[in-house]
C-alpha cells in the first residue's frame, strides 16, 4: 500500500491533533505536525486541520486561525488540487478562509454537545468516502458548541445541485420539529460538505475518535472508513 504523506496543522488550542496523528501512524503513513506560524507544508499528500479551540475561539471560531501564516499555504495547496480535511474546528477554519462555503454558528440549544452520532453518507464519490455505501449510516462522534451549519438559500441550492453534501446527521426518532433531527440545528441536517473541485472536505463529527478497535470494543470502528477511503483513492491514483 502506498504510504501517504500527511501534514497535521497545529494551532494554539488544537486538542485533536494527536488523535489524527495516532490513527494515521497506526495505519503506517508518514505523519508530521506543522506549526501554525510555519510557511512550509513539507510536500504532503493530504493536509489535516484538526479539531480543538484554535486561539480559544475568540471573536469567532476559526476566524483568528484563518490569518495564521500556514493557512495561506493551505489555500495555495488546495487551489492546486491538494487534499485537505478539516475536522470540527478545522471545518470552521475552512469556511472562514473561503475554501468551503457557509458558516458554523452556535448550536441551536446554545449548549456544547458531546455524544456518539449517526451520520448518513450522501455522496460516496469523493476521495474521502469512496469505500462507503451511499445511504450508509456511520457512527462519527461529535463534540462542539458551534456546529450549526448555515448558508443562504442560493448557497444551499448550489450544495444540493452539485452533490457537495457528503454527510448528513441522522436520527432514528421522528419529530414534528424539522430541526430536531440533528444535534445542533444545522440547515438541511448538514454534517459535512466538500468543495466543487472535490478535494476539500469539512465535517463537524470526529471520525478519528472512532477509528480503532480496542479489547473492550469489538464492534466496527466506523471512522476507519474515511481513512480507508483516502487510502483507496491514493492506490488508484498512483
Amino acid at each position: 500500500m502506498k504510504r501517504m504523506r500527511c501534514s497535521i496543522v497545529r494551532f494554539p488550542g488544537s486538542n485533536c491533533d494527536y488523535d489524527s496523528y495516532y490513527v494515521l501512524q497506526e495505519r503506517n503513513h508518514q505523519v508530521r505536525f506543522i506549526w501554525h506560524k510555519d510557511n512550509d507544508l513539507q510536500e504532503p499528500d493530504i493536509v489535516i486541520l484538526p479539531g480543538g479551540f484554535s486561539y480559544g475561539d475568540y471573536l469567532r471560531c476559526g476566524i483568528i486561525a484563518r490569518f495564521s501564516p500556514i493557512v495561506g499555504e493551505v489555500i495555495k495547496f488546495a487551489n492546486r488540487g491538494g487534499l485537505v480535511l478539516g475536522i470540527c474546528n478545522g471545518f470552521q477554519i475552512l469556511t472562514e478562509c473561503g475554501l468551503l462555503p457557509g458558516v458554523l454558528m452556535m448550536n441551536r440549544d446554545l449548549k456544547f454537545v458531546c455524544q456518539h452520532q449517526k451520520v448518513k453518507v450522501c455522496n460516496n464519490k469523493t476521495p474521502f468516502s469512496n469505500i462507503m455505501a451511499e445511504g450508509e449510516l456511520l457512527d462519527f462522534p461529535i463534540a462542539h458548541k458551534d456546529g450549526n451549519f448555515f448558508i443562504d438559500d442560493y448557497g444551499l441550492q448550489q450544495l444540493q445541485d452539485n452533490d457537495q453534501i457528503v454527510f448528513r446527521y441522522y436520527n432514528d426518532n421522528s419529530s414534528s420539529r424539522a430541526d430536531s433531527r440533528n444535534p445542533n440545528g444545522s440547515l438541511d441536517d448538514i454534517a459535512g460538505i466538500i468543495n466543487q473541485s472535490g478535494n476539500v472536505l469539512g465535517l463537524m463529527p470526529h471520525p478519528e475518535r472512532n477509528a480503532e478497535v480496542t479489547p473492550t470494543k469489538d464492534e466496527k470502528a466506523d471512522g476507519t472508513k474515511l481513512f480507508a477511503s483516502l487510502e483507496s483513492f491514493f492506490q488508484t491514483s498512483i
